[in-house]
C-alpha cells in the first residue's frame, strides 16, 4: 500500500508561481513512476507531468511544457514547480504513484486546490 499527501496549493494571480509537494509513505520501493494530475470543474482528470522514480525521466502535457517542472528528492517526495500560472491552470491537483506490478496499481492523494485569478 502507498499513501500520498499533497500540499502547496492556493489562490494566486496570473503569472505567479506555486510549488506543490507530495510526500509518499508505505511501500515506496514498489513505485515505478509518480506524477501530477489535475481536474478542473466539469472536466475529466488529465495528466500534467510524470517522472520515473529511479531514472528521473520526465514527461509533460503540452499545455504546461516550459512552465511546469516535476522533480523528486532522493527518497519520498515529488514536487511540481508551476511558473507563469494561467487561469486555465485552475483545478484540483492530485499526486499519483504507479506501482511496478503485476498487478499495476495507481494511487492518488486527496488533492490540493490551485486557483489562478485573472
Amino acid at each position: 500500500q502507498v499513501q500520498l499527501e499533497e500540499s502547496g496549493g492556493g489562490l494566486v494571480q496570473t503569472g505567479d508561481s506555486l510549488r506543490l509537494s507530495c510526500e509518499v509513505s508505505g511501500s515506496i520501493d514498489s513505485i515505478l513512476a509518480m506524477g501530477w494530475y489535475r481536474q478542473a470543474p466539469g472536466k475529466s482528470r488529465e495528466v500534467v507531468a510524470t517522472i520515473i522514480r529511479r531514472e528521473g525521466f520526465t514527461n509533460y502535457a503540452d499545455s504546461v511544457k516550459g512552465r511546469f517542472t516535476i522533480s523528486r528528492d532522493d527518497y519520498n517526495t515529488v514536487y511540481l514547480q508551476m511558473n507563469n500560472l494561467k487561469p486555465e491552470d485552475t483545478a484540483v491537483y492530485y499526486c499519483n504513484a504507479r506501482s511496478r506490478g503485476p498487478p499495476v496499481r495507481d494511487y492518488y492523494g486527496q488533492g490540493t486546490q490551485v486557483t489562478v485569478s485573472s
